[in-house]
């Protein structure tokens, strides 16, 4: 069975599952273009919500802001004296495609799409993406809400993100490569210069009362109140999970079993190596200015190097906080991290955030200061706001993420934090810091965004690991002491993006868009530049990162 069949062969059967089980009302996407009317609404001082578990589940939001009053701010309206003109006109620029609503079961069916070009003026380049697919999402009874989304795409990529595709042999996010082989045995891509490839993701969930919730999907979850996550971000691509979140009091409880594939490892007769991941996440609403969260992950590996199958392991199936006794009780074999994240609302709408991210942590070789290999951490601090200066709809943000060598990589390649081929937090992986930046300001339907992140990386020497590749093995470290963050080929990244929209129908955030991008990648080996010039037809429901 060809690549294209089992991929449409896994949509139906998330399609069939979805109609077959019973569940709740859906998650809104984790795209925060789309999610930014409802930024302002959530990180106010008059209501408790737990921001940085997303996607954002929509019974927590219409409990504690109006949802539909929020979104209604964006309805164009218009009024036709005949009802089909009226219809017409809503469905276009409003509402969803196809809706179907009964007492105890609804369906939503619309189209997306990324018909995008552009044009790299350093090169001398044309690129083009081609973006088709749909989504579907629903609820039957009062507990029950389904999801299932697809796309298939045939792309070409402006220079550093096509030397990307071609080394890692997946497109950011988006999932592996089609890879078609010749008579001669020869790899080539579409028309020989493109790429093909496709994604299905969905899930289930079911609302057991009040205070329980269930998932079962396969997608994407991101931890954190910002930009990037250090903890767990949607960087790589959608993995199978099942989810649970506990609610009580101020309290929020989530628990994730996540299964995660290593392109790097083949296993004849298995596939792609497996591995999996247990997350677990509480939520503090200490009171309705600040939330304190506190997080821990184990990775393990479900077949070793010798071919000997493990599995899931059922002592992480334990839902309690705090895996690492249990990682100590199996003789430390797997990789273990732990973390914190803090969110406060000073005045109205300014939110200072951060996160704690400890991989591996020595305090006597932390306190003598000689940079030993082994301190593996990471943080993350931030500020955003909304309607600074008292000018409606303008909202600001900066970040500043540094991450040691060598974090989240681990003696053993397979069990490293990563999936398909991509970190798993941060896009860079480790060894860098980074400073990203954000002026957004919409009126009505226009959107404008402009984006600008100054970072310093250290990268790899052939045959050398100064802790920038998670895929390498820790043991391979270049010196025991004098590590810091930069080391190897120390490398600047410099990018900027302007773009303006025009958000034609909210409802699955159609939206016509133009930007272009400056880039310059600068070390003593190497000067890239991209200047590129693009215009799409969208619909932005997720994040893709390309600002590396």
């Amino acid at each position: 069975m060809n690549r294209k069949k089992r991929f449409f062969l896994s949509f139906a059967v998330l399609f069939f599952i979805s109609f077959t089980v019973f569940s709740q009302d859906a998650f809104l996407p984790l795209n925060q273009e789309y999610n930014r009317s409802l930024q302002k609404a959530i990180y106010s001082k008059n209501i408790r919500f737990h921001t940085s578990i997303r996607p954002y589940d929509f019974q927590d939001i219409n409990a504690a802001v109006n949802y539909d009053s929020i979104q209604s701010l964006l309805r164009m309206n218009k009024t036709y004296s005949k009802k089909w003109k009226q219809k017409a006109w809503d469905k276009f620029f409003n509402d969803n495609v196809i809706t179907l609503y009964r007492k105890n079961f609804s369906l939503v069916v619309n189209p997306l799409m990324n018909f995008s070009v552009g044009r790299d003026f350093v090169e001398n380049k044309n690129v083009w993406v081609n973006t088709r697919g749909l989504e579907f999402k629903g609820r039957i009874g009062k507990a029950v809400t389904f999801y299932t989304r697809f796309y298939e795409n045939q792309a070409t990529f402006v220079n550093y993100i096509d030397n990307y595709v071609r080394k890692n042999k997946i497109v950011p996010g988006q999932g592996r490569l089609q890879i078609l082989i010749n008579s001669s045995g020869e790899h080539f891509y579409l028309n020989g210069s493109g790429y093909d490839f496709n994604s299905a993701t969905g899930y289930i969930s079911v609302a057991a009362g009040k205070h329980f919730m269930f998932q079962l999907g396969q997608g994407k979850n991101f931890l954190g109140d910002g930009y990037r996550s250090l903890l767990l971000s949607d960087n790589s691509f959608a993995n199978a999970y099942f989810k649970m979140e506990v609610s009580f009091w101020h309290l929020k409880y989530l628990v994730l079993y996540n299964q995660y594939l290593d392109l790097h490892d083949y296993i004849p007769e298995i596939g792609y190596a497996r591995k999996y991941s247990a997350v677990h996440y509480l939520s503090w609403a200490i009171s309705k200015r600040v939330n304190l969260s506190f997080f821990d992950a184990v990775v393990w590996q479900a077949t070793d190097t010798l071919g000997h199958y493990r599995g899931f392991d059922w002592q992480y199936l334990n839902p309690v906080i705090f895996l690492r006794p249990v990682e100590f009780s199996l003789g430390s074999p797997d990789n273990a991290l732990l973390g914190f994240n803090l969110s406060v609302i000073a005045g109205k709408h300014n939110v200072f955030y951060g996160q704690l991210l400890i991989d591996e942590f020595n305090l006597h070789h932390m306190l003598s200061g000689k940079g030993f290999w082994a301190n593996k951490q990471g943080f993350q601090l931030g500020f955003k706001t909304f309607d600074p200066f008292g000018v409606k709809n303008l909202f600001f943000q900066t970040e500043y993420n540094y991450v040691k060598p060598y974090t989240y990589s681990e003696a053993v390649e397979r069990i490293n934090y990563g999936n398909y081929n991509q970190p798993l937090a941060h896009p860079f992986g480790a060894n860098f810091w980074e400073s990203v930046n954000f002026i957004r300001y919409s009126y009505k339907r226009f959107f404008f965004n402009y984006e600008f992140l100054y970072s310093i990386k250290g990268l790899d020497p052939p045959g050398k690991n100064y802790g920038g590749d998670i895929y390498k093995s820790y043991n391979t470290y270049v010196h025991a002491f004098g590590n810091h963050v930069g080391q190897g080929i120390r490398t600047r990244l410099l990018y900027q993006k302007l773009s303006a929209s025009f958000l034609i129908n909210p409802a699955y955030n159609l939206n016509f868009t133009m930007g272009v991008v400056w880039r310059n990648l600068h070390s003593d080996v190497t000067n890239e530049n991209t200047h590129y010039f693009y215009i799409s037809l969208r619909t932005s429901l997720r994040n893709l990162y390309y600002d590396f």
